[in-house]
């Protein structure tokens, strides 16, 4: 992302951080003298790893800084960090393979559903075992179950509770009265235009106006799951009405 790879001009730090740009350059001979040391004759790669950007007004590239003061760099997920070693920087990963690599960000479901949801994961304890909260792949085991009416009560009714529960705690803190038996879908933390919470919320929209278009029309339910992107957000939520 853009902001991830951003870029300060050099100017802007003669201006502003003097000593900081001299540390940086100093710094930037040293991981260069080390890369043609290893790597002889090879200009275009040296202006490649370089921090400074000749090419477009010579700026600061706050990414590579990032990587040649750091111990260890690793992408938020292993599709991240894979994307780093195989492409934006790639000339980096080859030079210091040993500083890159994966660390998931966030919770995953399994244990986001066991600690937000204590309700829910007893339930599902209480069903098909404990064996979910080691492997999510387990809660396939809850389809042999689905047609049961004691089972579907039982869910229906930690849903119902815990949307309550959101309503008195919204009612309480901001005066808005919700009503538990609506649908509800609740987004954590801060919207990123780029990332999927946009999607999800004309999701929603698309969602509303399908269900004035067609108020008796089929309803689609059941067990939501995401996890963890760059700002780590995600969890397993109770299904839709």
């Amino acid at each position: 992302m853009p902001e991830a790879l951003e870029t300060w001009p050099v100017a802007m730090f003669e201006r502003l951080l003097p000593r900081h740009l001299e540390l940086i350059y100093q710094l930037n001979q040293h991981w260069l003298d080390s890369v043609r040391e290893r790597v002889p004759g090879d200009a275009e790669l040296i202006g490649r790893v370089s921090l400074i950007d000749e090419q477009h007004g010579r700026r600061v590239r706050m990414a590579a800084l990032s990587i040649i003061a750091s111990h260890r760099v690793n992408g938020v997920a292993e599709l991240h960090s894979k994307l780093m070693v195989q492409t934006i920087f790639a000339d980096f990963a080859k030079l210091l393979p040993e500083r890159f690599h994966n660390v998931t960000n966030g919770v995953t479901p399994r244990r986001w559903l066991a600690q937000a949801n204590p309700a829910l994961a007893a339930f599902l304890d209480a069903r098909i075992g404990s064996a979910w909260r080691r492997d999510l792949r387990q809660l396939s085991e809850l389809g042999a179950l689905a047609s049961d009416a004691d089972t579907q009560q039982a869910f229906l009714a930690i849903k119902h509770a815990n949307k309550q529960a959101l309503a008195d705690w919204v009612r309480r803190e901001l005066g808005v009265v919700l009503d538990p038996s609506s649908l509800f879908d609740v987004q954590v933390k801060r919207i990123h235009e780029y990332k999927r919470q946009l999607l999800n919320l004309l999701h929603v929209v698309a969602r509303y106006q399908a269900i004035l278009a067609n108020p008796n029309g089929p309803r689609r339910a059941g067990v939501g799951a995401a996890h963890g992107d760059s700002g780590g957000q995600g969890g397993v939520g109770v299904p839709h009405r």
